[in-house]
């Protein structure tokens, strides 16, 4: 199995203070794998690291063995990195189709005078744009709510609508920022069925920082936890359980 994502002693440091410190990982073809730790651990950060919003102070982000220094995050999502947010960033006043349409934008060929003039080949490409953007609601059930106006949806669809607009960019590596923030657990559970069903049906590595352990432990092959920047774990969801690091870092020290 190959790597998808393999970042390698990345670090970042802010006005001296290290941010992300020596942080390894590898996310394979195929695998869901969780990025946890208490708050203020550095996952964010990570992920702005891995999407160009942060620029390493030293270290390595490769992607298919492609070295991704100096890429923007437009860049970056060119060659296959999509990225949802803990904070839903819908187009709130657009519909469902449209929000998803809109991913497909910056991988349009007609011109501005083809858009403005509505030639044949802008046409097409709207076309197969749309036919697209059904196919993708279709596989989450959404093709009903193609015309509903993407603000009105219930929270779990608009988390749902997120992550398809993520996935139209045709990603290799789907980052998921707290996927499951404000859901309740029917929401969790429905997520839980979304993202392998994503992996199943995309055939793409996914990588996730939540809080959520019941979503974490249930949906991941390999887990990494942060804590103050640094990496003090990696293993499969039953070694990360049973790790008195982890522990401690989540619970505290017991007094003796």
């Amino acid at each position: 199995m190959s790597n998808v994502l393999k970042c390698e002693h990345l670090r970042v440091v802010f006005g001296g203070l290290a941010a992300v410190s020596d942080f390894n990982i590898e996310v394979n073809e195929n695998e869901i794998v969780g990025l946890i730790g208490p708050n203020g651990a550095g996952k964010t950060t990570v992920f702005n690291l891995l999407t160009g919003v942060y620029t390493p102070t030293s270290g390595v982000i490769t992607l298919c063995e492609k070295d991704l220094a100096g890429m923007s995050t437009v860049a970056r999502n060119h060659e296959g990195i999509a990225r949802t947010f803990q904070n839903i960033r819908l187009f709130k006043d657009m519909s469902v189709l449209d929000n998803v349409m809109n991913s497909f934008n910056t991988r349009m060929h007609y011109s501005i005078a083809e858009a403005l003039l509505r030639l044949p080949r802008y046409w097409k490409e709207e076309k197969a744009a749309k036919k697209r953007a059904l196919d993708l609601l279709k596989v989450f059930n959404m093709q009903d709510q193609a015309d509903e106006i993407a603000g009105n949806l219930p929270y779990g669809s608009q988390r749902r609508l997120e992550i398809i607009r993520a996935l139209a960019t045709s990603p290799k590596l789907l980052l998921l920022d707290e996927p499951a923030a404000g859901m309740n657990p029917a929401e969790t559970e429905n997520l839980m069925e979304t993202i392998g069903k994503i992996r199943d049906s995309f055939h793409i590595a996914i990588l996730l920082i939540e809080h959520d352990m019941s979503l974490v432990m249930g949906i991941c092959e390999k887990i990494t936890v942060l804590n103050f920047g640094e990496v003090i774990a990696q293993g499969t969801p039953e070694e990360i359980q049973k790790n008195p690091v982890v522990i401690e870092a989540y619970l505290g020290k017991r007094r003796d």
